[in-house]
């Protein structure tokens, strides 16, 4: 009995045979690897890499660390394989100034090159785009220049991504070039000055394209009907282009389409109804700037998809179709500047809850403020301006919890003091237009007033106002524009102007207001500032980057570039 007890107990404090074994394999396998030496880079590879570091500037950030003494695989940005060839370089938003070296073509193990982001300038190395190991290639945003070298063979290279935008490279994309990349999946050439047609054969022989990007550049002709044999296309952009003609009935053979977005060319025609449903997985549609006509088409309430629809600045007309109903994941819908009419009653809304932003503005729709809006409770931004709507603001308005930005002028609304209490208990809005409506009634005051806590932009112009400049636009210490131009206002202008520290524009021309303008008025910092800004605009733009996505895929060099339209607001 006390052997067996002995047994037991020395049995239960012994590690299993298998165990040990592994722990061991396991300790000389991780010996091994912390002793092994890091690749060492091959001698040719580092004469490469110095080629380009010797075209940047002298001042380069990569100079403290590429030296020609040291293992070119621990060099900053440089990935290399087990055998010391250069696989991956990342250099991407370094401050890196010069020209791109052909040396890097010689790098024969290369995949990815990622150099965007710097202040690289000269044309683009042939050797780059002819590389046979090139995978991935990235140089956007940089100050690259010139025309893009023809492929001198037809043989066929590794390049799946290609990424050259936000450049300055004019003239065309080869059509040789591209019929060598049979593997090619991504294409970026967004952002240049590219001209002519764009070559129609571009997926006649390579189906693997899933996102094509032609935006923001001056490519003209019509959209090229070849796209059609892109099947595995998932996002085409082509944007800020002069395209003109119909789209084409083969652009909605691409039934893998997520975005399709053509805004700002010369297109024309309708939106075919049997064709558009055949772009079932459709997100984003946009279409704006263009010269569409026709109305929406019932069909398009199929596209259960979709969340952004963006038909702006065309030509269309006719009633909202009741389908748009169906579409419940849509996030912004834009119709401003076209010739819709009836009544937006036509469209259940509350069915929309994931609605943000709506933009019906310069259309002629009838009726009252439509109830089912009411039910938006994520809408960012409504614009209902320039239209025919009439009667009062109901307090559900409260339960647009998230509205930053509200404008309905020029309609006709009335009862400005209950528009006022109502809105007033929001603490998110930021931009409140109201002007052109509300006529002959009387400008508000209250006693006590504790309401726009975040309020940056009030409008409350052209409306034929009476009475006196209210004391509570004192308490809108945010507030750094104002509008009251155009109504009839009295009285004299009060001091208390001069407590609102960040107001940068007020506009009260063409009252009736009596008395010296306050010397406190002229002293206002903010003002100061703004009289002595040769750039300061005549007329008061809201830029709204909240309310509209921003363009992170462009750089737009200065305010405005090449379509100011689209991505401000005017008080008007």
């Amino acid at each position: 009995m006390e052997k067996t007890t002995q047994q037991l107990h020395s049995s239960s404090n012994r590690k299993p045979k298998t165990l040990q074994v592994s722990l061991l394999g396991i300790a000389l396998v991780l010996l091994l690897f912390l002793a092994s030496p890091v690749s060492s880079c091959k001698e040719e590879e580092k004469t490469s890499l110095l080629g380009f570091l010797n075209d940047l500037s002298q001042f380069s950030a990569l100079n403290t660390s590429w030296k020609n003494d040291t293992n070119c695989c621990l060099w900053e940005g440089i990935t290399c394989n087990v055998d010391g060839s250069s696989m991956d370089i990342s250099l991407a938003s370094m401050g890196l100034e010069g020209h791109i070296s052909p040396s890097l073509g010689n790098l024969t193990g290369l995949l990815r090159l990622n150099l965007s982001g710097n202040l690289l300038s000269g044309e683009l190395p042939p050797e780059l785009l002819w590389s046979s190991s090139i995978v991935v290639l990235d140089v956007s945003f940089n100050k690259l220049n010139g025309e893009l070298h023809k492929l001198p063979s037809t043989h066929e290279l590794a390049m799946k991504v290609i990424n050259i935008s936000s450049n300055f490279f004019t003239g065309y994309f080869p059509s040789a070039t591209l019929d060598g990349m049979k593997n090619l999946a991504t294409l970026n050439m967004s952002n240049n000055s590219f001209t002519r047609k764009f070559p129609s054969m571009v997926c006649v022989d390579k189906p693997f394209f899933v996102v094509i990007d032609l935006s923001y550049n001056q490519f003209h002709g019509g959209i090229p009907r070849e796209l059609g044999n892109c099947s595995m296309l998932r996002v085409l952009k082509a944007g800020h282009n002069q395209f003109c003609g119909t789209l084409p009935a083969e652009l909605f053979n691409i039934t893998s389409l997520e975005h399709l977005s053509l805004p700002n060319n010369h297109l024309q025609g309708k939106i075919d109804p049997e064709l558009v449903v055949k772009l079932s997985k459709l997100i984003v549609l946009d279409l704006g700037g263009n010269s569409l006509n026709g109305k929406i088409p019932d069909s398009i309430g199929q596209l259960k998809m979709l969340e952004q629809l963006h038909l702006d600045y065309n030509n269309m007309s006719g009633e909202l179709p009741p389908s748009l109903s169906n579409c419940s994941n849509l996030t912004t819908f834009i119709l401003r500047g076209n010739n819709f009419n009836g009544k937006l009653t036509n469209v259940n809304f509350s069915t929309l809850s994931n609605l943000k932003i709506l933009d019906f503005r310069l259309n002629k729709f009838t009726g009252t403020f439509l109830e089912s809006l009411y039910s938006c409770s994520n809408l960012i931004a409504l614009r209902l301006s320039y239209h025919r709507l009439h009667g009062q603001f109901s307090s559900k308005i409260k339960n647009l919890k998230s509205l930053k930005f509200l404008a309905v002028s020029h309609n006709n609304f009335t009862n400005i003091t209950n528009t006022l209490q109502i809105l007033s208990s929001s603490t998110t809005l930021s931009l409140l237009i109201l002007g052109g409506n509300f006529k002959q009634e009387t400008m508000p005051d209250y006693d006590t007033f504790y309401g726009f806590k975040n309020l940056k932009g009030l409008a409350i112009n052209d409306c034929s106002l009476y009475g006196n400049l209210p004391n509570w636009l004192s308490k809108l210490k945010l507030l750094q524009a104002l509008l009251l131009n155009n109504n009839q206002l009295s009285g004299p202008i009060p001091a208390w102007f001069n407590n609102l520290n960040f107001l940068f524009y007020i506009d009260m021309s063409n009252n009736s207001l009596t008395g010296d303008i306050p010397v406190e008025l002229m002293e206002m910092p903010m003002l100061e500032q703004a009289k002595s800004d040769k750039n300061f605009p005549a007329t008061i733009v809201f830029w709204l980057p909240i309310y509209f996505s921003p363009f992170l895929q462009y750089r737009t060099v200065t305010p405005g570039f090449k379509d100011k339209t689209r991505h401000t607001l005017y008080v008007k």
